[in-house]
């Protein structure tokens, strides 16, 4: 059995009817299929960096991490192997960048990245997993200011 470690981010900024959050089309997904941004940590890189270098690879945009959201652990079958792997996001308070200006040579794992209301994101984001983080972000945010 495998074991893989990946990390991502719930990006969030205020928007006009509350928090909004950034999403991704991954490349070779249907319209309509959101996701968080999220990938491997590399050698010797701290899960919480991985997260911030992630969402800016994959939506252009980044932030400074306001907390670890939690872990979505769970198992697949890659060529006939079963791998389980761990999945730590962290809530991320967006600062600068603009979504959708994917650099170049990442272009090809993303087809689309949006602001969507987080409020809907339990409607929105295609993985189980990644709602239930959207969610804790919608709870942890529920008693802050846009001032976060």
């Amino acid at each position: 059995m495998r074991r893989e470690f990946s990390a991502g981010a719930v990006l969030v900024q205020p928007g006009d009817g509350g928090w909004l959050v950034a999403a991704i089309r991954p490349a070779g997904k249907r319209d309509g299929t959101w996701a968080l941004p999220k990938g491997r940590i590399d050698p010797g890189e701290s899960a919480e960096t991985t997260a911030l270098r992630e969402v800016r690879e994959e939506t252009g945009a980044g932030g400074s991490t306001v907390g670890k959201l939690g872990d979505i652990r769970y198992w697949f079958n890659w060529k006939g192997e079963r791998v389980f792997k761990v999945v730590s996001f962290f809530l991320v308070r967006y600062e600068s960048g603009e979504l959708g200006q994917i650099p170049e040579e990442f272009r090809h794992e993303v087809a689309e990245a949006a602001w969507l209301p987080l409020a809907d994101a339990q409607r929105l984001l295609a993985y189980r997993g990644e709602r239930e983080m959207a969610q804790l972000a919608v709870e942890r945010l529920a008693d802050v200011s846009t001032e976060l």
